[in-house]
């Protein structure tokens, strides 16, 4: 059994189709801790690494053989965190993230939240260590869009992302940093790679689950 923790409710039935779709069988588990990102927000991602680890050990206690952390600004803390509950605990968009670094060095991160633009610079920035490559990170604040997400105006607040995606200029790929961002790849007009992370993460987060 794969756990999820997400920050907001709206991916649950994201990672559900997707499941669906391209891992038949595979059981999830989903734990939604919205006030983690809230705090995250305030206080500081590593504010929230008590919180993190309680959810993670509730996963295991449940089950689990993987936790796969869908929020971009406490994934770091969710990863660091993964020593102390046994199991495989990985964070949503490193896989997202070394395809961005594969595909050139210029890479844009796009996001709708401010806390979520270091993190994912951060990880970009370490999978391009990894593979010995040399990377350029910019990072772009998606103006308005949060509001509209928050007040559940979904085609506003896609509409707005795929806007800043087009805008783009002198990029090798447009990293969309928040799962929910993802949709807005099918809106884009986008020369360079558009990339998403839940289909990869929740691709690594299988095989951790089940591995072989």
């Amino acid at each position: 059994m794969l756990a999820l923790l997400h920050t907001s409710p709206v991916h649950v039935p994201v990672f559900d189709a997707l499941r669906d779709e391209a891992h038949p069988g595979l059981e999830l588990r989903h734990h939604v801790a919205a006030e983690l990102l809230d705090r995250a927000r305030r206080e500081g991602p590593e504010t929230v690494t008590d919180a993190v680890r309680a959810v993670l050990r509730q996963a295991v206690a449940e089950g689990a053989r993987a936790v796969l952390c869908t929020c971009s600004t406490i994934g770091a803390v969710a990863e660091a965190a993964a020593g102390r509950v046994g199991v495989p605990v990985l964070r949503v968009d490193r896989p997202m993230a070394a395809a961005a670094v594969a595909a050139g060095p210029r890479v844009v991160v796009l996001a709708a939240l401010e806390s979520t633009l270091a993190p994912t610079a951060a990880l970009i920035g370490e999978e391009a260590r990894i593979a010995g490559r040399p990377v350029q990170v910019r990072t772009l604040l998606v103006d308005g869009a949060w509001p509209r997400f928050e007040g559940g105006d979904t085609e506003g607040y896609l509409r707005l992302v795929a806007e800043a995606a087009d805008a783009v200029r002198d990029a090798d790929s447009i990293v969309l940093a928040q799962a929910s961002m993802a949709p807005a790849r099918e809106l884009t007009k986008a020369s360079v790679p558009v990339l998403a992370s839940p289909a990869p993460g929740l691709a690594a987060g299988a095989a951790a689950a089940c591995p072989g």
